[in-house]
């Protein structure tokens, strides 16, 4: 089977959008990971959701954990104002997660390489015409091992 019948409809974010929407986007929707493209529909980055966690814990708390069991939930509150006014692509991790994407012919071997050379739940399936680029969907971890189950009759 092809990237384009394997594709799935995935929320998404763009670069421009506010931080605080993508949190609720990836929290609303029980996202593994974060979808980013550029305005223009390009693939930006594809970012596993316990490192956007980890964008909200403060690094004084990374270096010392003993840390977190003292800070409680009535702090929960200082730990979002981190994502106040800036845009996804400010948010995100420095080092940004390269996105994985395919063109829609891509066979489903070529997207599971992809996926664990990347490390990432998600491979972007774009499809470029006159006009640009297009996301077709995505294909996550979950419906690539639900089709090679199927497929090597175990499903």
């Amino acid at each position: 089977m092809i990237a384009r019948d394997l594709a799935e409809p995935y929320p998404h974010v763009t670069t421009d959008d506010q931080a605080v929407d993508a949190v609720r986007l990836l929290a609303e929707h029980d996202l593994a990971a974060l979808l980013v493209l550029e305005r223009d529909g390009t693939p930006y980055a594809v970012v596993p959701g316990s490192q956007l966690v980890r964008q909200l814990v403060p690094e004084y708390v990374m270096e010392d954990p003993l840390l977190a069991a003292v800070i409680d939930d009535r702090h929960a509150d200082s730990l979002t104002e981190a994502l106040a006014g800036k845009t996804v692509a400010q948010w995100i991790p420095a080092r940004a997660f390269k996105p994985a994407f395919v063109g829609p012919e891509a066979g489903a071997l070529q997207i599971a390489a992809l996926m664990a050379r990347t490390h990432v739940p998600l491979v972007a399936v774009i499809d470029r015409d006159d006009d640009g680029r297009r996301l077709v969907g995505v294909v996550s971890a979950a419906s690539l091992m639900r089709h090679l189950l199927d497929v090597g009759g175990q499903g």
